[in-house]
């Protein structure tokens, strides 16, 4: 399949960041974007809505459903999956994106980040996928991604951040049940993560990470077009890394892709 031109993409968190990445490349394409997320009005610390993300998912060639959902809530999920199925004739591709993190000790992690770590990283990643299998097994080429890194359980990942590392590491079981449960329905089921820090909202996070530093959301977007535009049945059970997944694909030269070009690169968590 040479690109996504009239596939259905429920993205989760696609307000921002590389969420809207992934969405952009896929509407450049002339796919219909499904942009599933929280932020329905404008919020002074983070930039934009479902609305500013439909808008250029339309202007870059796509067509565009913004669903105001938590998906923490089972209701709002299920009624938004339902929606989209209906609005484009079903769901082709589920990407899930939204991720909450807190990085940060045993003693500094409220319990309540903790919920909030594992009820969108978990259980969101499960209820969204659950939610959209019923239209994922009639589509011809079904997809679903995580971004979610490989597991990893070298006790240094674990050490500065247990809570977030086992909510993050819960994607990334999701994509080893699910690519075996699914294979024989012919339903992908693959992980993509970051070689460096990608610069968006969430290295806010992170102590002592510039800008500067990172690559921009666009590495992960054309890593992920490549992996989406993949034939399903061939390609299942992967944790895949950007660089690697594009350098498949004849990319080499990643500078085009730095938020400055030519200064160090910041390694990604969770890998060696």
């Amino acid at each position: 399949m040479a690109n996504l031109a009239g596939k259905t993409l429920f993205i989760t968190g696609a307000s921002r960041g590389i969420g809207l990445a992934i969405a952009l490349r896929a509407a450049r394409d002339g796919a219909n974007i499904v942009i599933a997320a929280k932020s329905g009005v404008p919020n002074p610390k983070l930039p934009g809505t479902i609305h500013t993300a439909a808008a250029a998912v339309e202007a870059a060639g796509g067509k565009a459903l913004a669903l105001q959902v938590d998906i923490r809530e089972e209701e709002q999920v299920r009624a938004a999956a339902a929606q989209a199925a209906e609005h484009f004739g079903g769901i082709d591709i589920v990407v899930n994106n939204a991720s909450a993190i807190w990085l940060a000790g045993t003693a500094d992690t409220p319990m309540k980040r903790y919920d909030l770590m594992h009820q969108v990283n978990t259980r969101g990643t499960f209820l969204v996928t659950q939610s959209c299998l019923p239209y994922l097994k009639q589509a011809s080429n079904p997809h679903v991604l995580m971004l979610s890194p490989p597991p990893n359980l070298d006790p240094k990942w674990f050490a500065p951040h247990t809570a977030y590392t086992i909510a993050k590491y819960g994607m990334s079981l999701c994509v080893l049940g699910m690519s075996a449960e699914f294979a024989p329905l012919g339903i992908a089921v693959n992980a993509l993560w970051p070689r460096t820090v990608i610069a968006t909202a969430a290295i806010a996070m992170i102590d002592g990470v510039q800008s500067a530093q990172c690559r921009k959301p666009e590495i992960v977007a054309d890593a992920a077009h490549a992996m989406l535009t993949r034939v399903a049945r061939d390609y299942t059970g992967h944790f895949a890394i950007d660089e690697e997944v594009l350098r498949e694909a004849g990319i080499s030269d990643f500078d085009a892709y730095a938020v400055q070009p030519g200064m160090p690169l910041l390694p990604d968590l969770f890998l060696d």
